[in-house]
């Protein structure tokens, strides 16, 4: 097809569906069936094809990490715009038996040839766009970095799980076979990612409908994937990091200038860290650590907002989320300042979610007044003292957190031709300034928000959290925690609460059901407000579980933001 004919055909249909829908002017209605409660197990997943493939995997007596393994592998077919083993992850795992966690870094790695200079910037530090008008830190093969999902999903399997790959893997190759049915959110993905995906062929083939994006109703299918997710079940890694996969992802990569290697693919390992860890109120909270700023950054933004009293302050009142606005500028601009990959740089970890460190910068919060300049702390001296997520509990109480990405939504755009791999744009979450904690180095991993969080209360198993949406995830978790703790939420109408975000100095976004008087008053201590949509996916898609011990029910939420489904047994 003549791709000229086919944009102008996109730009006249669009033009028409617009015209359309402005004309019916339909009143929105939202569907907020989005949990479950039940006794045995329970999984909270960005899609529900999801979350019945991982409760089915518990109900045919696998563990939790069987059943994340499966949803791993089933999210990124069914929801494809936002994760898949073309991507990475980050999947934290609390022991019942043991009562231990551990972490798994899949995380993506620059490949070995990157440098900080790789990218052209102009005079304001902004990347120059390409010949084809992309950024391409975020489109092209530039923007590609080395995967690790694969790696980290069967490592989890190999050491946790109890099931082989063929059974976890699956309903995922049935899925891809089949097709998913688009639902009006992919749809409405695919038409705002039309240019970039219509420019690469295979990836056009998948998403695209002669030319057009594909609507709601009709079905997504990759065959190409599903035969490499068999090749995956047979093989293990192997089949994904070496062979005829491997030399498709980096000739696709290297044809539109990126720089993976087969030697790139070949030496990826995953990494297990340390979580981070603290309390707020009475709960132990556990999370991501570098090279994921998340974890970090939630324990800073409560260990500060613990100095106030939120209760009495009220849900959503002007003073409570003034001091959620402030409070975050400070946590972001540390983010900004000192968060990298700790194989390559020194990160002040200790002093950033100390409780010292977190009273000093309580300190610079003005309730009267919103501050209208960055301010860097200093957390060295307290050393002494950021996609899609799914949550999973089974009947033993073990939880799984994990958070999971391609980066923005289609990643790079990049299909690798005949395995129906779309790969990430990960090379955008370094800085492309030199000399930066942050800066490309080959073989470094980018900085994330990624922040999949377990809470522990009395030292039994709470909840499992987490959510997509770039540096939001960080406001996000932390504020979902908040409700719980602070407001005795559950954990539905802890998702479904309106959200804010504020990282860095200049407008506060916020969610127009923040009521009226509320805005007002906001805007009266000096905030300037941009006002998203009543339940905006700019605010991510928050997934979570929550064990209620007297009671033995499981109780799962879901985002209406995203596709999100709990579903249990």
């Amino acid at each position: 097809m003549n791709r000229n004919v086919s944009r102008f055909g996109f730009t006249l249909w669009l033009f028409v569906t617009a015209l359309f829908f402005v004309a019916c002017a339909p009143v929105e209605v939202l569907d907020t069936s989005r949990d479950a409660r039940a006794r045995h197990g329970m999984v909270a997943a960005a899609h529900p094809l999801a979350s019945q493939v991982g409760v089915d995997i518990l109900k045919a007596g696998g563990n939790a990490v069987d059943a994340a393994v499966a949803v791993g592998f089933a999210l990124g077919v069914v929801e494809p715009n936002a994760s898949g083993i073309g991507g990475g992850g980050l999947m934290l795992i609390w022991f019942a038996d043991s009562g231990t966690a551990v972490f798994i870094d899949s995380r993506e790695k620059a490949p070995a040839a990157a440098t900080e200079d790789m990218f052209e910037l102009d005079d304001k530090g902004k990347v120059i766009p390409d010949a084809r008008g992309f950024n391409p830190v975020v489109v092209g093969g530039k923007s590609v970095a080395v995967p690790g999902e694969v790696a980290g999903l069967l490592t989890a399997l190999e050491m946790y799980g109890s099931m082989s790959r063929q059974q976890v893997i699956q309903p995922a190759i049935n899925h891809a076979r089949r097709g998913v049915l688009v639902s009006d959110v992919l749809s409405g993905m695919i038409t705002e990612h039309y240019d970039v995906l219509a420019t690469f062929p295979a990836s056009e083939q998948i998403y695209l409908t002669d030319g057009f994006p594909k609507a709601a109703g009709e079905r997504v299918a990759n065959t190409d994937l599903a035969d490499t997710l068999q090749l995956i079940a047979e093989q293990g890694s192997e089949a994904f990091y070496h062979g005829p996969v491997a030399q498709s992802i980096v000739d696709a990569v290297q044809a539109d200038g990126g720089l993976i290697t087969l030697d790139d693919l070949a030496t990826y390992e995953v990494s297990f860290r340390p979580p981070v860890s603290s309390t707020y109120r009475d709960y132990e909270i556990i999370s991501a650590p570098p090279p994921s700023s998340g974890g970090a950054h939630v324990i800073e933004l409560l260990n500060i907002m613990e100095n106030f009293d939120i209760e009495t302050m009220g849900f959503n009142s002007a003073d409570s989320l003034h001091a959620w606005a402030e409070a975050m500028k400070l946590v972001f601009a540390d983010r900004a300042m000192y968060m990298a990959d700790t194989d390559f740089v020194d990160v002040p970890l200790k002093g950033l979610t100390s409780k010292q460190y977190a009273r000093d910068q309580f300190a610079l919060i003005d309730m009267n007044k919103a501050r209208q300049e960055e301010a860097i702390g200093d957390p060295w001296p307290a050393e002494s003292g950021s996609t899609t997520h799914f949550s999973v509990v089974d009947e033993d109480g073990t939880m799984v957190a994990y958070t999971k990405t391609i980066n923005h939504f289609f990643a790079s755009g990049i299909t690798a031709f005949g395995t129906g791999i779309l790969l990430n744009d990960q090379m955008d979450d370094f800085d492309t300034r030199p000399g930066q904690a942050n800066s490309i180095t080959g073989g470094k991993k980018p900085l994330s928000s990624m922040s999949p969080t377990l809470l522990l209360k009395d030292g039994k198993p709470f909840a499992t959290i987490g959510s997509p949406g770039g540096k939001r995830i960080i406001s996000t978790v932390a504020m979902l925690i908040s409700n719980m703790v602070d407001f005795d939420m559950d954990i539905q109408s802890a998702i479904m609460a309106p959200r804010i975000n504020n990282y860095e100095v200049g407008p506060l976004k916020i969610e127009s059901r923040i009521p009226f008087d509320v805005q007002n008053e906001l805007l009266q201590k000096g905030h300037e407000l941009d006002i998203k949509k009543d339940f905006d996916l700019y605010f991510g898609g928050a997934q979570g579980v929550v064990i209620d011990h007297k009671k033995g029910v499981l109780h799962g939420g879901a985002d209406p933001r995203r596709d999100g489904k709990a579903i249990g047994y």
